[in-house]
């Protein structure tokens, strides 16, 4: 990694404005991933988490998908906002598609009964981990990425597309690419209001 893990987590922001024009390779990118789905801790080690990676023409159709889907929605609306947003995204490089397999989840609700109703709630902060750790990683090379939710609306879509199981519940959307813009102002509450420390 070219930065260290403080640094990373500090600068790791939300980047809205994104291009093609990368300098990691895609085997960096798809060993960022890889290490993170390896590595990323889970309740239960679940390993419930599934990752999906769109670059190339794949990652445009994601985004050809999402805006045909949203004007479906918006219908005579005015669609110009949305328009940029989705424009933003597809100038990225690419996403990485965060699932979660639910048979997996099924499973441990059926082993540990007592446990039933926390597991899909356990399992969306290993999700949240997973994207964490993904997007810090990405940062610490030098690229900017987002998090964005256009689930369950382009779920079915997106699954058909690339042929992902239907047990793999979509949970996010991280468009990522060459920052070209400084991210934007973060305002921080006091820690004395955030953090209790008692011994």
């Amino acid at each position: 990694m070219s930065k260290d893990f403080y640094t990373a987590i500090k600068e790791r922001r939300s980047h809205y404005s994104i291009n093609k024009d990368v300098t990691v390779t895609d085997e960096r990118i798809k060993e960022i991933v890889e290490f993170a789905v390896k590595h990323t801790p889970s309740s239960f080690n679940s390993q419930s988490t599934r990752v999906v990676v769109l670059t190339g023409e794949a990652h445009d159709k994601l985004w050809d998908i999402t805006t045909a889907t949203l004007k479906k929605v918006v219908g005579d609306g005015d669609f110009s906002g949305t328009q940029q947003k989705m424009d933003s995204f597809k100038a990225g490089y690419g996403s990485v598609l965060f699932f979660e397999d639910e048979e997996v989840v099924k499973s441990l609700q059926e082993q540990f009964a007592l446990y039933a109703d926390n597991f899909p709630i356990w399992s969306n902060q290993t999700n949240a981990m997973h994207q964490f750790v993904i997007w810090t990683a990405l940062e610490a090379e030098g690229l900017g990425a987002s998090l964005q939710h256009y689930n369950p609306l382009i779920d079915d879509e997106v699954k058909q597309e690339w042929n992902i199981p239907a047990n793999w519940k979509l949970i996010a959307q991280m468009p990522f690419g060459n920052p070209t813009a400084p991210a934007g102002e973060k305002e921080f509450l006091p820690l004395e209001d955030r953090v209790k420390f008692f011994k």
